[in-house]
């Protein structure tokens, strides 16, 4: 099975979903916040390695690597930029059993990324994907609520709760 492996520019995506663009002019933690929580569905929902590089010029004095919710997360050395980040990573990274997906709508990185053999996602591809896979995981959920817990034994509903929960072994 190949190793599939999703790259975003944070701030590129930030800049260009209108939900995030619009957090960001007040509050730009909480708009990495946001996206980091929806990679974070993303890699559950698809099993795809997701890593998010954030350009360090927006926070100063960083260049590090974090693992939030089993995400990479990756602020680039304070005169690197993201593109410059993701190159060197698309490079590290390319094997033959591993696709590696760029999430940027940066034209020239677009090209770069063609051109060393990762596929392209533009940042509203992936914004529509996560709307998709949040309405798939919704109908799921209203799904599973609607199925109730069928029993031959006469009991009522807080009792299957209960026997349901003792099974799970949860309190």
């Amino acid at each position: 099975m190949r190793r599939r492996i999703l790259l975003v520019d944070g701030y590129n995506i930030i800049g260009d979903w209108p939900e995030l663009r619009e957090l960001q002019k007040n509050d730009l933690e909480g708009a990495r916040d946001y996206l980091i929580e929806k990679m974070a569905e993303y890699q559950a929902f698809t099993g795809m390695e997701v890593t998010i590089i954030f350009d360090a010029h927006m926070v100063p004095g960083l260049g590090k690597r974090y693992k939030n919710f089993r995400l990479n997360i990756v602020y680039t050395r304070e005169k690197e930029t993201a593109d410059e980040r993701i190159e060197k990573l698309v490079k590290d990274l390319k094997r033959i059993d591993t696709q590696i997906y760029v999430a940027t709508s940066d034209f020239v990185e677009q090209r770069v990324i063609f051109a060393s053999g990762a596929f392209r996602k533009s940042a509203r591809e992936l914004r529509t994907e996560v709307q998709s896979m949040e309405k798939r995981i919704e109908k799921e959920v209203n799904k599973t609520k609607q199925t109730k817990v069928k029993t031959k034994l006469p009991i009522s509903d807080e009792m299957a709760e209960i026997f349901e929960k003792w099974r799970r072994g949860k309190d």
